[in-house]
């Protein structure tokens, strides 16, 4: 059955343009297009859509707004129209807040030519919304573990994520107290989204959370960001684990890519390592999983009941390069119980 799509744009050529990219998908049916979000409640009741795009930016009620009553009242995987600006990044995490599963990123300068070069990005990214698993968000009751023992720096964990990411990541950072063994971090994510995804989660955490910084070592209490479009590698300098960031060729098929970050440290902490797979549509993580596991580390993937798109971690459970198979709200206390059960070091 074709997934019905429902385009929600103020811009009369954005609705146009993805309308003709739309109806060029035979898998898909372009159900209406709604200059506001009056208008598109009334589709939405009238259609029941599989899957919305909806602008950030519109008249009369904003499309934060909009979503935040349609994710109380109707449910529906939603992409929203980013711009790739501070700005738009802020509106765009707010978004995945409230329950939106993507975005989409408005085209720069020439609009026709920029929907066109997105037009299998903007296809895939509506097929993927069609199969994720959309719930009511509630405010996160997640509270920091008390009573963790932490002494030494051997332990790093270290989390890959994509779509649905930002918000399992939240989940997962907000169980593990300042004293946790140090994080690092790989969320698909474009550049100038992730130095403002590290600070609104700095605002949240116990742990202090920043975008990673080339050279810098690697420290408990700390969480650690790939910035976007770049690479990150951990490596060993002497007793120290440092950040090495590399702007290289994209790795099954992104920038920064969870392989290379997981990889990287199956290399230099090997059995010191603590990974963990989250939700995220493709396979990004999996080899790297497994390499850890191989080299004596422990790995955690998300199950499928929590997760949006159960696509990274179903790769690695495939593979058999996960220990452990858990919702979401376990994992960070799963890793902390197994790091003080193995022994965290002492080593400053």
């Amino acid at each position: 059955m074709a997934t019905k799509v429902l385009v929600v744009d103020d811009s009369a050529l954005i609705r146009q343009l993805l309308a003709q990219i739309i109806a060029q998908a035979p898998d898909m049916t372009l159900v209406g297009t709604a200059p506001d979000a009056y208008v598109a409640r009334d589709l939405v009741n009238k259609y029941a859509p599989d899957v919305i795009t909806l602008d950030i930016e519109m008249p009369k009620v904003d499309g934060l707004t909009f979503l935040d009553r349609l994710m109380k009242a109707r449910p529906t995987p939603v992409l929203m129209i980013s711009t790739l600006t501070e700005n738009g990044a802020e509106a765009t995490l707010r978004s995945l807040e409230l329950g939106a599963v993507d975005y989409i990123a408005k085209p720069k300068l020439d609009v026709a030519q920029g929907i066109a070069e997105y037009s299998q990005i903007i296809l895939d990214k509506i097929r993927m919304a069609a199969t994720a698993r959309v719930q009511k968000r509630h405010a996160t009751q997640a509270k920091a573990v008390t009573g963790f023992v932490n002494c030494g720096t051997e332990k790093i964990i270290a989390i890959g994520a994509s779509t649905g990411g930002t918000e399992a990541i939240k989940d997962v950072l907000m169980t593990l107290p300042a004293n946790s063994p140090a994080i690092v971090i790989t969320q698909h994510m474009p550049p100038g989204f992730t130095a403002t995804y590290a600070k609104r989660l700095n605002g949240l955490c116990a742990v202090s959370v920043a975008e990673a910084r080339d050279g810098e070592r690697v420290l408990p209490g700390h969480a650690y960001l790939a910035p976007g479009n770049l690479h990150m590698r951990i490596e060993k300098y002497g007793a120290d684990y440092r950040i090495k960031l590399l702007d290289t060729e994209r790795v099954t098929g992104h920038k920064p890519s969870v392989d290379v970050m997981f990889e990287s440290l199956a290399v230099c902490a090997g059995k010191n390592t603590l990974a963990v797979l989250l939700t995220g549509m493709g396979k990004d993580g999996a080899q790297g999983m497994l390499a850890i596991k191989t080299a004596g580390g422990l790995t955690l993937a998300q199950d499928e009941q929590s997760c949006v798109v159960f696509g990274m971690p179903k790769e690695a459970i495939r593979l058999g390069a996960a220990d452990k198979v858990l919702p979401l709200a376990d994992i960070g206390k799963v890793a902390l119980d197994a790091i003080t059960r193995l022994g965290g070091g002492t080593r400053l």
